[in-house]
Formats: structure tokens, sequence, C-alpha cells
């Protein structure tokens, strides 16, 4: 079983932009106030910069127990067709021109690379109405399924280890479906 967790964090670049945003904007918020309003104005907007990094960066993909897990989704590995490993001008067209509204993403800007996985058999065919509608998840601890889309993007550091956790963990049945790439 080849398993693979990635945490998608925030680079440092953007928690220094995010510290020299809150020092600019906190400047101006300040001027002509007390030490104390200063201190206070800073601690907020400290706070709340640093609380959207971490929890933008709390998204965690992960491959095991036959799952692929993309933030709070899970796509059993049975449903997963073809598997491919996306350059970055390859992701970008995904993530624009050519995206599909139906398809699960979880894509961040700092991350140029991505997986695409195509998604076959029942996942896609649950209609959205229904998955919306029935949530048996929150009165259990079990997994929501998967959402209904024809493929997943899933943005990454590591796109071949990625892929390759993949096509390693999918079942044994699978393995010789004529219908991956």
């Amino acid at each position: 079983m080849g398993n693979y967790r990635e945490r998608l964090r925030a680079p440092a670049s953007w928690w220094l932009l995010g510290l020299l945003c809150v020092a600019l904007f906190g400047t101006a918020l300040w001027a002509g106030f007390s030490v104390a309003v200063a201190i206070s104005v800073y601690v907020v907007l400290g706070g709340g910069c640093a609380a959207a990094l971490l929890i933008w960066g709390g998204a965690k993909i992960e491959v095991a127990d036959g799952e692929l897990r993309a933030g709070q989704a899970a796509l059993p590995l049975r449903e997963a067709g073809e598997v491919a490993p996306l350059d970055e001008a390859q992701a970008r067209a995904m993530r624009g021109p050519r995206a599909d509204p139906a398809a699960f993403t979880i894509i961040r800007p700092y991350l140029k690379l991505a997986v695409y996985v195509e998604v076959s058999g029942s996942a896609q065919a649950t209609p959205y109405w229904l998955a919306a509608r029935s949530r048996p998840w929150r009165r259990s601890r079990r997994r929501p399924p998967p959402p209904p889309a024809p493929y997943w993007l899933v943005a990454t550091r590591n796109p071949g280890a990625l892929a390759a956790a993949i096509e390693s963990s999918r079942p044994v049945a699978r393995t010789g479906d004529s219908s991956v790439g």
C-alpha cells in the first residue's frame, strides 16, 4: 500500500507578506491613538491574519486505507479512473479554461502543480441534490461521500509521489482494468 500525506501549508513568503500588511494597516489605524490602542490593533490584525493563513493552510491530502482524502472529502480508490500528475501549464489549464464547473478541486494559488483523478462508477453518478440533502455522516462518525464530480483536481507539491501512491493503493481488482491510462 502506497501511503501519502501532505498538508497544504502557506509558504513563508505569504506569512512575511501578511506581517508587512499588518504593520502597514495597523500603523494607519493606530495613528494618533494611545499605545494601548496600538497594541490591541496589532494583536487583532496579526491574530486575524495568522488565523486566516492557518485555516487556509490546514487542508490535508492523504492516501490511505483505499481512499484519497482531500480536505473533508474522501474518494474510494475503487472509484478512481485515470490518474495523471500535471505540470504547471497543464494544472493552470485545468484550473482555468479547461475546468469543469462540476469538478471537485482543492487548489491553492501558491501550489502550481496538481494531480488529475478521473472519477468513474457510482461516485460520479450521485446527483448533487441527493448528496446535498442526505447527510447521514452528520449523525455518525463516517466520512461524507465524495462530491459528485467528473474528476478531482488536487493541488500538491509533489504530483509524482501522490499519483504513484494513488496507483499503488488501488484495490487489486482494478489493476487489470484497461480504462486506466
